[in-house]
């Protein structure tokens, strides 16, 4: 609030008496009510230091820890006050935490009821306790005024509001704007966090994770509840940097109603914008918004405002009586607001909803479902059935040579079975992401063109080996190194280009879990095909030993295969099952169990 004319003369002309130098030692007792240093120059529009507190409920007699944190500063005064009637005296009383960096001072009628700093020493952090007096209003708030250097300072920076358990709500907003932010829009702090127990009742919810606490930094929150003409937005997530929905006539962005809760340097921005494409938000200059509030604590913004249904002067405000896929994402700020590209792919409904018909409690997904359907087909394709499809065909021919299976050897028909499945299942999987997409990804990086590759030598493998030549035919050693050089080429590029892929914000994968759990797929097979022809290497040596005599060598082979066989099995077994093993876990990350 602006200090009245007359207050403001009152006060220059008290600063007239004190000395230029200021208040080095901290002794600012002259300043208790208007906690304005006589530097002899104006305050800074907008704070960059930040008040914390570890509670915000108390009870008389409670403490609670009260934190000042920020760039370097010099100078710093803090009080509590009456939340309704910031001009009232200080409330309550400190205990000093560093008696180096702070001490402790009487303003009006109450002993220690501010915090000042001792020395100019620069500081960045001061901690103090705050007792709650037996006389304590329902809510109390905590002001700081901050000095940098002599003539860069900020004021009455608000801080954090405090309530006593079932304190009814004011009838009017607590105001957050001081002498330090004249020149901001009014906005209320929100006393209390906000929870979710009238959701699916009186409030449309959505949540993530599903039946999570907006109170929590983990949850990402967003509330519509119906008010006669208007509907009262609620959104809450992590503060580092910015949270944002849009409501869209489709799964993609672009041309879509948003609003952002923007942390300006500890300082809250809430306001509408029109996305266009692919492109940064365009801020509206006119904000259609009511009822702004925001709240800063314990690692959680939140922030609620008040939009009428219809907004019939503007044209990029969608009604809020339609259906809408709503959009819901959180990311970076930069100094002075201007927000990044988020990280993390947006939560996005997985239907179209209206947020003032019957009330839902629902969640969302921040990997669309064909996008989850391409990687889990892809995880069968090459995770499971390539590899066990390689290993059987390289190893397992003596063991099944005389096995059969629809008239032919098992080995071979369990491999083909095996490769069919890769095509079929890596065609399927190869349209999802164009249907998805409507066309061609940019945004991928090599992912796509890796996989187009990986697609091509599929169905090219396929096609030789409909042209396979008969075992005794001349040309059947070059097929042989062709199938060989074409399938191996094409393992290595699905892995790297799996290893690409899971990284894409679109699959939204626990990282770096996913990582790992690929590199240990990876290690598995290459162990498990190193043991393979380790055992058959020592094989074919102890055949080799027997006796040099041509008969009794190939007669001593075959015998040492037919030992080996039982072994080969178990280690099937056990490689079908770690396969297994690899792609549950897979699939569960991809569908998030």
């Amino acid at each position: 609030m602006e200090l009245p004319s007359l207050a403001s003369g009152f006060w220059m002309l008290i600063c007239f008496y004190v000395s230029v130098n200021g208040y080095p030692n901290g002794r600012v007792r002259e300043a208790c009510m208007s906690m304005i240093p006589c530097h002899g120059s104006s305050p800074q529009p907008s704070p960059v230091h930040i008040i914390a507190v570890n509670w915000t409920e108390f009870k008389p007699g409670d403490t609670i820890e009260v934190h000042l944190s920020g760039p370097d500063f010099e100078g710093f005064f803090i009080q509590a006050r009456d939340a309704e009637n910031l001009d009232s005296p200080a409330v309550g009383s400190f205990i000093l935490a560093d008696r180096k960096h702070s001490q402790l001072l009487t303003c009006g009628r109450t002993k220690n009821s501010a915090v000042s700093h001792t020395s100019k020493a620069k500081k960045s952090d001061v901690k103090v306790y705050w007792i709650a007096p037996g006389n304590a209003p329902k809510h109390v708030q905590f002001l700081a005024t901050v000095v940098k250097k002599y003539k860069t300072y900020w004021v009455k920076i608000p801080g954090p509001v405090v309530s006593q358990p079932n304190a009814p709500f004011p009838t009017t907003p607590l105001y957050v704007t001081s002498e330090a932010i004249s020149t901001s829009h009014s906005a209320s702090y929100l006393t209390k966090p906000f929870n979710a127990s009238g959701c699916g009742i009186t409030k449309f919810c959505i949540r993530n994770p599903s039946n999570c606490d907006p109170g929590s930094a983990s949850c990402l929150f967003l509330s519509f509840q119906l008010q006669k003409s208007s509907v009262l937005i609620e959104m809450s997530g992590a503060s580092e940097g910015y949270l944002a929905f849009a409501l869209s006539y489709d799964q993609w962005m672009g041309d879509d109603d948003a609003y952002l809760c923007i942390n300006e340097n500890h300082h809250v921005t809430v306001s509408t914008a029109y996305l266009k494409g692919r492109r940064p938000p365009v801020l509206d200059s006119e904000n259609a918004l009511e009822d702004v509030s925001w709240r800063l604590a314990d690692g959680v913004l939140q922030c609620s405002f008040r939009r009428s249904i219809h907004l019939a002067a503007s044209k990029e405000r969608f009604n809020l009586d339609a259906s809408y896929y709503i959009f819901l994402a959180d990311g970076e700020a930069g100094e002075g607001g201007p927000i990044y590209k988020h990280r993390r792919q947006p939560l996005i409904t997985n239907g179209m909803y209206n947020v003032t018909g019957i009330p839902q409690d629902i969640g969302g997904s921040r990997s669309p479902r064909l996008i989850k359907a391409h990687g889990a087909l892809m995880f069968v394709a090459w995770i499971t059935a390539v590899s066990i499809g390689v290993i059987v065909a390289r190893f397992f021919k003596p063991v099944w040579s005389h096995s059969f299976l629809f008239g032919k050897e098992m080995w071979f028909q369990v491999h083909r079975m095996l490769m069919l499945t890769t095509v079929t299942l890596t065609s399927i999987s190869f349209v999802l992401p164009f249907i998805y997409r409507g066309g061609w990804s940019k945004q991928a990086g090599f992912h796509p063109y890796l996989g187009c590759t990986v697609m091509a030598l599929t169905i090219f493998q396929l096609l030789m080996a409909g042209f396979r030549p008969s075992l005794h035919a001349p040309r059947r050693q070059l097929f042989n190194w062709f199938h060989w050089s074409t399938g191996t080429t094409a393992r290595i590029l699905a892995v790297v280009t799996m290893f690409l892929g899971m990284d894409l914000p679109a699959l939204d994968l626990p990282d770096p879990w996913d990582t790992y759990t690929m590199i240990g797929f990876v290690a598995w097979h290459v162990g498990i095909d190193v043991l393979l022809e380790i055992h058959s290497y020592c094989l074919i040596r102890k055949a080799e030993l027997i006796e040099d005599d041509r008969v009794q060598i190939l007669q001593s082979l075959t015998s040492a295969e037919a030992e080996g066989h039982l072994f080969k099995q178990i280690v099937l077994t056990i490689y079908v099952c770690g396969n297994i093993v690899f792609l549950i876990a897979f699939l569960a990350a991809v569908y998030q169990i």
